[in-house]
């Protein structure tokens, strides 16, 4: 693979057009397009400049491996967040969802536990109920959800899930990100 098509697949990834990476790196749309299409060699500040835009390091860039798309998260890979006061779990699937447009967490209630309040956004939300069952309050309306269950909405109004089981709950809640 050429270099420039390696700097093309990053910035793509990145979601940047050559215009935005050129104004992040003081430099013109049409000499990335240079650069993309390998008819111009950045200087080595110019590369490495380019490079800490794209954020990744030199090794990485030349090392196969490193630029792959991940694909397996493993358990060691999650996050986990414990909120005592409210009475719940959280655990980020995916290390890096918030640069993503889904979020996938695993969302583990205690007994009388409570997530908290969302303000409305463009968001849609995917829940599904593995253990318990659970409750959520859109807007005004109240909507409730057992084991092998599944929620779908879109989160225009204020929003909370809470445990509505006698035990723990467990629920898989994916949400895309939102801008308002």
């Amino acid at each position: 693979m050429e270099i420039g098509e390696k700097l093309r697949n990053l910035r793509v990834q990145k979601n940047l057009t050559q215009e935005e990476l050129g104004e992040r790196t003081d430099l013109t749309k049409g000499y990335i397009s240079q650069l993309e299409r390998d008819l111009s060699s950045p200087s080595m500040e110019t590369f490495f400049n380019i490079l800490e835009v794209l954020g990744i390091t030199p090794e990485q860039f030349f090392s196969e491996r490193t630029l792959a798309q991940k694909i397996v998260y493993r358990d060691e890979d999650s996050t986990l967040y414990y909120d005592e006061e409210n009475g719940y779990e959280l655990k980020w699937l995916i290390p890096e969802s918030n640069e993503k447009e889904m979020e996938p967490v695993l969302l583990t209630f205690d007994k009388n536990g409570e997530y908290k309040t969302f303000e409305p956004s463009l968001s849609e939300t995917f829940i599904y109920v593995i253990d318990g069952s659970v409750s959520l309050i859109l807007g005004e309306s109240t909507y409730s959800a057992k084991k092998g269950e599944a929620m779908y909405y879109q989160a225009t109004e204020p929003h909370q899930l809470i445990n509505h089981s006698k035990g723990k709950s467990r629920v898989l809640i994916v949400a895309t990100e939102s801008y308002l």
